[in-house]
């Protein structure tokens, strides 16, 4: 079974790479970010022991690499495996009475169900809470494709993070570790992003790939730790 499944994705990935080929956008260059070694995983028992968390939310727990390491009152939210809820994001949401100060958003990498996650994740967390994204900052093209073509995959998760930063009761920041680490509080927009008659879902790799300094606010570790 486990052939099977893995053969059907390679099998999506030769698809995709096809209509990428005819239809998508065209850009080869990279950007080299100096990542932090220092990861997810740490970002999130800093904030939960600095603030002291008592409620903790994971959207996304494959292998529950992440949500096991956490040791205050959790759940997890995954339809596959892991976690503590079998089901979509959609699903909890729906159904979920509790709140929580600590949000992990790392399910399904597209800009629609990620910018749905985040929304439906604010209604849920407490006014000093947090909410903490994987995979904000794709070093290519190929790391950001939608429909996905390769196993290291980011997805668009970034057009989400540039659409948060215009809004004026966010506080939202990316921190250049672990793939990119977008970062979200309840609180005033210190520097808001202008950016007008824009469709958040068409933005391209090539405005990204040029603007992305400003348009993610990106932010070292040791600075993120002295704003949270």
């Amino acid at each position: 079974m486990k052939n099977y499944l893995e053969e059907k994705r390679k099998l999506n990935f030769f698809f995709n790479k096809i209509y990428h080929f005819l239809f998508g956008e065209k850009f080869s260059k990279k950007i080299k970010f100096s990542f932090d070694k220092r990861n997810r995983l740490d970002l999130i028992n800093y904030v939960i022991k600095k603030n002291n968390y008592k409620r903790y939310l994971e959207i996304g727990c494959h292998l529950d690499e992440i949500f096991e390491k956490i040791n205050i009152s959790k759940i997890g939210v995954d339809p596959v495996s892991g976690g503590t809820f079998r089901g979509t994001s959609d699903e909890f949401f729906s159904r979920n009475k509790d709140m929580f100060d600590c949000i992990f958003i790392d399910g399904l990498h597209t800009y629609d169900q990620v910018l749905k996650d985040v929304k439906n994740s604010l209604k849920f967390l407490d006014n000093n809470g947090i909410i903490i994204l994987h995979d904000c900052l794709p070093i290519s093209i190929n790391h950001q494709r939608v429909p996905r073509t390769r196993y290291t995959w980011n997805g668009d998760v970034w057009k989400a993070i540039v659409e948060l930063r215009t809004h004026k009761n966010l506080e939202v920041f990316t921190v250049e570790a672990d793939q990119g680490l977008g970062v979200i509080k309840k609180k005033n927009n210190s520097d808001i992003l202008i950016l007008e008659d824009v469709d958040f879902s068409k933005l391209s790799f090539k405005f990204y790939y040029n603007n992305h300094k400003k348009i993610m606010r990106t932010i070292s570790f040791d600075e993120i730790l002295d704003k949270i």
